[in-house]
């Protein structure tokens, strides 16, 4: 899928710093000047945050292959739960890559060197997780399928060797976005699932990390080296769940749990950078900063209640005009314009690894990417 998009300008304050980052022409403009990525490939693993069209052929309640999703997408629906871009995409264009990064269950041949997405919406560290939607493809089960990747790439790389395939992988970027079904559909909801009553927040913390921890760790076997790892977001402060809880603000139950596994996680991370060699793991900080100019941020740009279309847009809904005005797409989902405003941040602490400097490349080598104001 070729990269087809209008330039886009936004202007962020940063209120932690009180900084401007003006955001220009997120566009094919934004490929290196010459015109090569800034890493050989990108492989992306999270949930609905990051899903692309994995979903699409499940037998899940969670896909959204149909209008309006997409509605301000070239190609239009695609699975994306979104209206437009997600993160991962926002991050693909900024590392230059002329195509977004395709998900696993359609990438085939040579298009899969640069990368593959393996997101699934309602994904969660935990197995169990979601299963009242019905089948999503868990965190293990999204490693799995990085091993089939690897096998399929041998033959294109090293003649079938994995050892080269390997060797290959050290040179790409992953990310990793995942945690926050395993709060909104699993450890928040106690109809489906007993972790409320089994764990206290802390433990169930604990337990997740660790668990975690372990896929990180299998993804470096996999010879994964650079890894961008997303904090959990701050669903406490989405409509779906201000809804479950049948409040009009956000929260503060569902928000201390995560900020429980977003310092637990960061703590994980630094010790995983210093007993594995050669890996750098970098923490994505989750944030509740927006731009003054988004007025909604408590109800979605389409979509009906949680119980009655699970936080979704309703198929074939007219959703809201000015959605460069909203925070959320739907009940649980950021609009297009958020996921650049965190695809952007993400990118800006992915610099930092040593591939960028190894090869000569930096921020300051993307064409309109960013000035502060």
């Amino acid at each position: 899928m070729q990269l087809k998009y209008l330039p886009l300008q936004l202007t962020v304050k940063n209120m932690a710093t009180t900084q401007h980052l003006v955001i220009l022409m997120l566009t094919t403009t934004l490929l290196l000047v010459n015109s090569e990525p800034q890493v050989p490939c990108y492989f992306i693993f999270g949930d609905s945050l990051m899903d692309n069209g994995n979903n699409n052929r499940l037998h899940t309640q969670a896909k959204v292959n149909f209008p309006p999703y997409g509605i301000d997408f070239p190609d239009g629906p695609t699975g994306r739960f979104t209206n437009g871009r997600n993160a991962a995409d926002v991050i693909a264009q900024l590392l230059g890559f002329d195509k977004f990064i395709p998900p696993f269950a359609t990438a085939k041949g040579s298009e899969m060197l640069t990368g593959v997405n393996y997101a699934s919406g309602a994904a969660g560290i935990r197995a169990e997780t979601s299963e009242h939607i019905g089948a999503r493809i868990s965190m293990d089960n999204q490693i799995k399928n990085h091993w089939v990747t690897i096998l399929r790439l041998s033959y294109l790389i090293g003649k079938g060797s994995i050892v080269e395939t390997k060797k290959y992988l050290q040179k790409c970027i992953y990310t990793v976005g995942i945690g926050n079904n395993d709060y909104i559909n699993n450890y928040f909801l106690p109809k489906y699932y007993n972790t409320s009553s089994v764990y206290t927040p802390e433990q169930y913390a604990e337990a997740l990390v660790e668990q975690h921890s372990r896929q990180l760790q299998d993804l470096y076997k996999s010879g994964a080296r650079m890894f961008g790892i997303f904090a959990a977001g701050y669903s406490g402060c989405t409509p779906g769940m201000m809804a479950e809880f049948g409040m009009n603000s956000c929260v503060e139950e569902v928000n201390s749990a995560v900020k429980l596994f977003n310092s637990r996680l960061n703590t994980a991370l630094n010790y995983l950078n210093n007993r594995l060699v050669d890996a750098k793991f970098i923490f994505l900080e989750s944030s509740l900063e927006y731009p003054n100019d988004i007025n909604v941020t408590d109800t979605p740009c389409c979509g009906g209640s949680s119980t009655s279309s699970k936080g979704q847009c309703v198929p074939n809904q007219v959703p809201c005009s000015n959605r460069q005005n909203y925070y959320f797409w739907d009940a649980f989902h950021p609009t297009e314009r958020i996921n650049v405003i965190a695809g952007t941040k993400a990118y800006e602490k992915l610099t930092s690894f040593d591939a960028f400097a190894t090869i000569g490349l930096s921020k300051d080598n993307v064409t309109g990417y960013i000035s502060d104001a």
